[in-house]
């Protein structure tokens, strides 16, 4: 079982304040993240901070994504 995002701040730091579905608000550190594929693109700071949610998690301009369990496995509660 995994919980959905229903919103995603970027930080300039690339950190992301994610809030979810059951009202957790968590911090996902991207950076461990930007040397892989796609992800590396989101070093520029413009592109990391178009991070939208879409469906049940997030995405960004460039249609890099990361599923919604992983986010939540992953982050930190704040």
């Amino acid at each position: 079982m995994y919980f959905a995002v229903k919103e995603v701040k970027p930080q300039d730091n690339y950190i992301l304040i994610l809030t979810f579905e059951n009202g957790e608000r968590r911090q996902f550190d991207m950076k461990p993240y930007l040397h892989l594929g796609i992800f590396q693109e989101l070093k520029d700071l413009r592109l990391f901070k178009t991070v939208k949610t879409s469906f049940d998690s997030i995405q960004w301009d460039n249609e890099a994504d990361i599923d919604p369990e992983i986010l939540y496995q992953e982050s930190s509660r704040i």
